[in-house]
């Protein structure tokens, strides 16, 4: 019985792929990145995320003379201090929403007595 070399390379080539084709039958998951949006939010240093909050609350004139703190740790911005009202203190909330590069926003303002 005469075997062709050619034959034989063919037939040790499709078993191997069909080896290897067999092991991949799971589809790989898509991966979906993150929205440019929170990317861009998350890479910004605490020092920037709190001088856009800052700059945010002394550009509503509602807030000018409200001395509020403003600390941030890993995107995550905490407000402290004591307004008038709490109207001043839900605007300030709303607006430092606003501010690029705020994860989360704990609120610790209060009314003064």
């Amino acid at each position: 019985m005469t075997q062709r070399p050619g034959f034989l390379f063919f037939a040790a080539t499709a078993a191997a792929v069909a080896g290897l084709m067999g092991g991949c039958s799971k589809p790989a998951e898509p991966v979906v990145p993150p929205p440019p949006s929170t990317v861009a939010a998350a890479s910004l240093p605490d020092m920037d995320v709190s001088a856009n909050v800052k700059k945010a609350l002394q550009a509503n004139d509602m807030l000018k003379t409200a001395d509020i703190g403003v600390v941030t740790t890993k995107g995550d911005v905490q407000l402290t201090g004591m307004l008038d009202s709490q109207a001043q203190i839900d605007e300030a909330l709303k607006t430092a929403r606003t501010a690029t590069g705020v994860m989360t926003l704990k609120n610790d303002l209060t009314i003064k007595k």
